[in-house]
């Protein structure tokens, strides 16, 4: 079996060679090439486009497509998997995807094509749970905003949220989504003697958080946070009329896709103060533009894509699909 396995900026040629070491053990022969971008920031672009508009919105380069119909197996993290890359394809059994979901790949055309789709769940959750903490934290305390206005010489003690700056403990914080990255949210913020709600109508298992409804979470909720995947269903979920339920003393994160929360909705929330912040490291257009209102904002704390970012969780991701296909394989 022959498997080639597509390289990027974050997670490099030498990373993937190291983590798809029990596939070379197990005796398919590794491929690695990579998909080159100018810098990180290019790189993100093309993700987003993605994201946003599914696999087909770019082609891979041509030193990519090169012996393609070799390969029994195509591997990749960002690098779309769309219908040109398959149709090209004639021994393709599988496409592994080294993120939660499958948004760089033609999952319905595989499927109709009986290539087996493999992705990654969970391989960053953590990277993105402790992450959003750091979001609660940054925009309840006043963090990011005490440290750019030292960073200009000023003693700022003067916030938006300044007569109410509250302790975790005994607040309540809802997650909408309760997938891997929402639980280990609740689990971390449980330790600070927060209660934890959520509402996802497709968890099943057994937690202790109590599972309620849309409307009921954004009325009981201190902090909102965004933990679901961008769908047709989810786009825009949170919009004008939800931010009026909340509290005016609440905050929303979102360390998800940007799509989940309606932007020019929020913008105008928190300029009306509706709400009294928010913490937002996805957006619609990325990077933001200069003339940006979220830049405006300030009672807002603003991260640029960094919440999956970690070196741990993209060193560890190969390894951990190499274990999934061999498993699936057996």
């Amino acid at each position: 079996m022959k498997c080639l396995a597509i390289a990027d900026l974050f997670i490099t040629k030498e990373m993937m060679q190291h983590g798809l070491t029990k596939l070379t053990e197990a005796g398919i022969a590794v491929t690695v090439r990579e998909w080159k971008h100018e810098n990180l920031e290019k790189l993100q672009q093309d993700n987003l486009a993605i994201e946003q508009g599914g696999s087909e919105v770019i082609e891979l380069p041509d030193h990519l497509m090169k012996d393609i119909d070799s390969f029994d197996l195509i591997i990749t993290q960002f690098a779309p998997v769309n219908k040109k890359v398959i149709s090209a394809t004639s021994n393709l059994k599988g496409v592994g995807i080294m993120r939660g979901g499958t948004e760089n790949i033609n999952a319905s055309f595989a499927e109709e094509k009986g290539i087996t789709v493999i992705n990654t769940p969970g391989r960053n959750a953590r990277s993105v749970a402790e992450f959003t903490v750091g979001l609660i934290l940054a925009e309840v305390r006043n963090i990011a905003r005490s440290h750019a206005a030292l960073k200009q010489g000023v003693w700022r003690k003067d916030f938006p949220n300044g007569d109410f700056v509250p302790e975790l403990e005994g607040r309540t914080v809802g997650l909408i989504g309760f997938g891997n990255i929402g639980q280990l949210v609740g689990k971390f913020l449980s330790v600070f003697g927060a209660k934890i709600i959520f509402y996802d109508p497709y968890y099943n298992g057994e937690t202790s958080f109590d599972n309620v409804d849309l409307e009921n979470l954004l009325k009981q909720s201190d902090i909102v946070s965004m933990h679901g995947r961008l769908t047709e269903e989810t786009r825009n979920m949170i919009r004008a009329e939800h931010f009026k339920m909340m509290k005016s003393t609440a905050i929303i994160v979102n360390s998800a896709r940007s799509g989940l929360i309606k932007e020019d909705d929020l913008i105008e929330a928190l300029q009306n103060r509706e709400i009294i912040g928010a913490a937002i490291d996805t957006f619609d257009h990325e990077p933001l533009e200069e003339d940006s209102p979220f830049l405006k904002l300030d009672n807002i704390t603003l991260t640029a894509h960094m919440a999956g970012s970690t070196h741990d969780s993209f060193r560890n991701t190969p390894n951990k699909l190499a274990q999934r296909i061999l498993e699936h394989l057996e």
